[in-house]
């Protein structure tokens, strides 16, 4: 059974930054798509960040790109999402989910999810 452990969150001020974390037990590239989701209070989860493993395509959802930057450490087999200018809406739990085909904005096309963690950013 595949585990993923999200770390990394906290509470910050509007601006600054954060980095989460995703440890995935056994090899990150037996998963062909990786990403981080976001799910706000009263809202439906949506996808963030999305990586292709093998080719290292990437999706940003349009509220984060250029914020946001999602990458891997093969040799660590972790994610990560580095946030910057951090905005009050981007307060959302963040999970890591893993794929085992190519990248989709569906979450119900993912396979393995982490337990989530929490970020929240004050004005």
């Amino acid at each position: 059974q595949v585990q993923l452990v999200e770390s990394g969150g906290g509470s910050v001020q509007a601006g600054g930054s954060l980095r989460l974390s995703c440890a995935v037990s056994g090899y990150i590239s037996s998963w062909t798509c990786m990403g981080w989701f976001r799910q706000a209070p009263g809202k439906e989860r949506e996808g963030v960040a999305l990586t292709n493993t093998n080719s290292n395509s990437t999706y940003y959802a349009d509220s984060v790109k250029g914020r946001f930057t999602i990458s891997q450490d093969n040799t660590k087999n972790t994610l990560y999402l580095q946030m910057d200018s951090l905005k009050p809406e981007d307060t959302a739990a963040y999970y890591c989910a893993a794929r085992g085909g190519g990248c989709r904005l569906d979450q119900g096309e993912y396979h393995f999810w982490g337990q989530g963690t929490q970020v929240t950013v004050s004005s």
